[in-house]
């Protein structure tokens, strides 16, 4: 979606707040595809519940594999983020317990690859997924919702943004990966000007990070001197446990918990409470 389109929804009456029935609700987000968004949202999902925080992931992504990650068959599923976006479902009928303690799942059924068709023509299209979850997670004590985004910035996408708090940003440690954020960004501030005003960045991750590599270490210095402290200072490595734990249906924390990679999301989740206890600045 263009910053034209995205622009087009400034006019559009303004729902409800975003939904207070958890207490944070995070977007995991970025166009370009293959930089770790899946994963992030997996793990730290994961991480964020072994710390004893109460967690609901939404997959939103078509392709299904936030779903996948967590254990979640594709031939078993039932109605997911699809009946989340079209109708009046309760949170009993639309997310599944999974293998972690303190972590549901909304997953992404079959029918969600032609969501962004027919919300096209849809009333209050942009709205759906606040409006949404408003009614599901109310009275249900969660502490995040993490929803994860498709490698797009379609209709979904701008559903996540318009539904959330803030947007975490896994970034490639590759050299295009800076060209590939500059459109996000500019699609977070056309959201936060008509649609969501109270919309931050809850933080940049640098992702697939290898220190064997002169170009992780240069991407990353760009990144820091470009964005600053919204950088975490959490990277999460390169490690084959990783790539491997979504074929066997696991997040890396419970394939291989001492693995490098599984230790940096814990040390991800660690440093997000961190920042969600320090006071945040008035959203600009």
């Amino acid at each position: 979606m263009s910053d034209s389109q995205i622009d087009t929804q400034l006019r559009a009456p303004r729902a409800a707040p975003p939904p207070r029935g958890a207490r944070r609700v995070i977007a995991i987000a970025n166009q370009k595809g293959g930089v770790g968004k899946t994963t992030t949202a997996v793990n730290l999902s994961t991480a964020l519940a072994a710390a004893g925080q109460k967690i609901l992931l939404i997959d939103l992504d078509p392709q299904g594999n936030a779903s996948t990650g967590v254990g979640s068959d594709r031939a078993s599923r039932g109605a997911g983020s699809y009946a989340l976006l079209t109708s009046d479902a309760s949170l009993d009928d639309l997310s599944v317990a999974t293998m972690v303690p303190g972590l549901l799942l909304v997953p992404a059924e079959t029918d969600l690859v032609g969501a962004e068709i027919e919300l096209v023509g849809a009333e209050r299209r942009e709205f759906r997924l606040r409006e949404a979850l408003h009614a599901l997670v109310a009275g249900q004590g969660f502490d995040y919702v993490i929803i994860d985004c498709p490698p797009s910035l379609g209709l979904l996408t701008l559903n996540a943004l318009v539904a959330a708090d803030a947007v975490l940003v896994p970034l490639q440690c590759e050299f295009f990966a800076l060209e590939g954020i500059s459109a996000l960004i500019r699609t977070i501030d056309a959201v936060k000007r008509g649609l969501n005003p109270g919309l931050r960045i809850e933080g940049i991750v640098l992702t697939m990070y290898d220190r064997r590599n002169n170009l992780s270490e240069a991407v990353a210095a760009d990144t820091r001197a470009f964005f600053g402290t919204d950088v975490y200072s959490t990277i999460i490595p390169r490690n084959v446990r990783v790539s491997e734990a979504p074929s066997h249906g696991k997040p890396v924390l419970l394939y291989d918990m001492r693995s490098p990679g599984a230790q940096a999301y814990i040390e991800l989740a660690q440093e997000l409470l961190r920042r969600e206890r320090a006071p945040q600045p008035p959203a600009g």
